[in-house]
């Protein structure tokens, strides 16, 4: 635990505070010998069951926060020494909840009709460049504000695919466009962008005041896509939807990359098998009592 206590130290913990880490560490070391795994193997789903016997003790909600949090520290720790390549408990939150993928999901036939059943006129310059941003979200699961990010030299139509610039919660990533969606942009960077878009203005998409801010512009497509399908909520569902069916074509490792996620477990959730026991999780988690 020396080691560990020097990388308190250097990141500014107190000498009243490190007890307390090395306390919650210890503990867990403990449960994880009786249990037969270790601080390099433990992943997401063990360490709930941890969390379980911890609340057999009784514990305050205010103290599992506390513990918790210390622990993700002690993670953080082992992943930056290369123990480990990842922290399996991040994304449990502060108030103790599991962040996961919950919500009525669309199937893959749901998620085209949103694309295909969008209809568009030849006059209706922001309907067409809307209908891209829909692909985007329906074939290549973009978050919303990874669309501002996008410019036009990310495009890449002689190849058929687009780059995804990093992003502080993603990673970046080269995704394969539909053929439909190569047409389509060819025709929006040739024709229409030059119409719609301030000269000198390098995002991929604007707003039709010219604004690089397309939260007005995603909320009138929003609008427009519950009237093709009354289950679609936002577009964060349609980018839930489309990793669980990627996960169904592909392997995790690409998902993940496909995604954009950071940490192998992100992904892992979005598992189709797992969705019956992650509604138990949030069930059992929220609140803790």
């Amino acid at each position: 635990m020396n080691n560990y206590t020097t990388y308190l130290e250097k990141n500014g913990y107190s000498n009243k505070s490190i007890p307390a880490f090395l306390k919650a560490t210890e503990r867990l070391n403990i449960w994880m010998n009786k249990y037969g795994t270790t601080k390099e193997n433990i992943d997401y789903k063990t360490f709930l069951k941890y969390v379980e016997e911890i609340k057999k003790t009784g514990i305050k909600i205010r103290t599992l926060k506390t513990y918790i949090g210390n622990l993700k520290i002690y993670f953080n720790y082992l992943q930056e020494k290369n123990y480990r390549a990842d922290n399996p408990i991040t994304n449990i939150n502060i108030k103790g909840t599991v962040k996961t993928v919950l919500g009525n999901l669309l199937t893959a036939d749901e998620l085209e009709d949103l694309y295909y059943s969008y209809e568009t006129k030849d006059n209706d310059l922001a309907r067409k460049r809307n209908k891209i941003i829909i692909g985007l979200l329906v074939y290549q699961g973009l978050q919303s504000k990874e669309l501002q990010y996008l410019k036009e030299e990310h495009v890449e139509l002689y190849k058929g695919k687009i780059q995804i610039p990093e992003s502080k919660k993603t990673n970046g990533r080269t995704l394969e466009l539909k053929p439909w969606q190569l047409m389509e942009l060819m025709e929006y960077l040739q024709k229409i962008r030059p119409q719609i878009t301030p000269k000198g203005e390098e995002s991929l998409f604007t707003s039709s005041y010219g604004n690089s801010n397309l939260s007005n512009v995603l909320k009138k497509i929003s609008e427009e896509l519950k009237l093709i399908n009354y289950n679609y909520q936002n577009a964060i569902q349609i980018r839930n939807s489309v990793i669980v069916n990627w996960l169904k074509q592909h392997k995790l490792r690409k998902a993940q990359y496909m995604a954009g996620h950071r940490y192998i477990s992100s992904t892992e959730r979005y598992r189709q098998d797992n969705l019956e026991e992650l509604h138990e999780m949030v069930n059992t988690f929220h609140p803790i009592q």
